[in-house]
């Protein structure tokens, strides 16, 4: 032990086990270590308060200026979270924001919220964005941290230490339905992996304007998802728009119709929801929803700062949306006029 301060050599040698175990487990490192070891070397670790030399100093002033930014490693991705757009555009938007404050930003990318405490008290963290978690994984989180956190698309009341920020889903619905309806679509499609929180109000919202819109439960793994829209194709092919609740999901759409001769916009046209960079450089470029992810991360990084000041009284934020209209949408309008 050098100056008070706990090294790895110390925890190895009170448990008995060499450096390298010990060292596996801070990292991650685990495929070969028992379950049991693991949990003696975390506990150890927790309980000494262990601080990893590489932000040691930092640490021990116990003004780290580590954010740590979490993201949910949802099956839907299928092993390549961090190369979902919209998520790598909030991650992007937030490193910059983190920096522009001269702090650091800590990323971890884990579907297991016991995870998070364990990071941020190793760490030391002074505050904390989570994005893609659950209510109920949130609220556990509130029990256990008492370091302030933002979180993305909460869907509950905030209060104590935790801001939520999230977009406007409902007028973003509303938004695409309008455009959809100005250009004469009344059998629209909207697409979907789930019926519940933000993806129910982007299709509310959309059914506020078209009424008869209809909601299809796609499959999240891709090839499951195109085997689906097989069985379907008749089905979707009846409908003369789709409004997608994700981009990507709007561009995996139009890379399956494209699959079967199907044209977007000549045959379907098709909406989409985050505005990424791909989508204006895609074919065709996609109308879709944008939402402003500086502004979101800005938000999030004050936020924060002012939950640790304890002068946060907004705590519950909604950003506005705004369509952005591109090729992928036809105006039945116009040909109709024609015809």
């Amino acid at each position: 032990m050098e100056d008070g301060r706990i090294r790895i050599v110390d925890i190895a040698e009170e448990l008995g086990l060499s450096t390298a175990t010990v060292s596996n487990v801070i990292h991650g490192k685990t495929k070969k270590i028992s379950d049991e070891t693991v949990k003696r070397v975390q506990q150890l670790l927790e309980e000494r308060q262990y601080i990893p030399s590489m932000a040691g100093i930092l640490l021990a002033q116990n003004d780290s200026k580590i954010i740590g930014v979490v993201v949910n490693d949802h099956e839907k991705y299928e092993g390549h979270t961090l190369e979902d757009q919209f998520i790598s555009a909030s991650v992007n938007a937030l490193a910059k924001e983190i920096g522009r404050a001269e702090k650091f930003l800590m990323l971890k990318v884990t579907d297991q919220w016991n995870e998070i405490p364990k990071f941020a008290s190793m760490w030391n963290m002074e505050g904390m964005v989570l994005i893609g978690f659950c209510e109920q994984d949130y609220k556990k989180l509130r029990e256990q941290m008492h370091i302030p956190f933002v979180v993305y698309d909460g869907y509950m009341e905030s209060s104590g230490n935790l801001v939520n920020i999230e977009v406007d889903h409902f007028d973003g619905g509303v938004q695409a339905g309008r455009c959809l309806k100005s250009m004469g679509h009344r059998k629209v499609l909207c697409i979907s992996d789930n019926t519940i929180c933000m993806d129910r109000e982007r299709f509310m919202g959309l059914k506020s304007e078209i009424p008869d819109a209809e909601l299809m439960v796609i499959p999240m793994e891709q090839k499951a998802r195109h085997t689906f829209y097989r069985e379907h194709l008749e089905e979707i092919k009846s409908y003369s728009a789709v409004f997608a609740v994700s981009d990507y999901y709007a561009m995996d759409l139009i890379q399956f119709l494209k699959s079967v001769e199907i044209s977007v916009p000549e045959d379907l046209s098709v909406v989409g929801f985050d505005d990424v960079r791909e989508c204006e450089t895609f074919v065709p470029p996609l109308t879709t929803i944008k939402q402003d992810y500086r502004q979101r991360a800005a938000l999030a990084v004050d936020r924060l700062q002012q939950l640790k000041e304890g002068r946060c009284r907004d705590q519950n934020v909604k950003l506005p949306v705004t369509l952005i209209e591109r090729g992928s949408v036809r105006d039945v309008n116009m040909h109709k006029s024609q015809d």
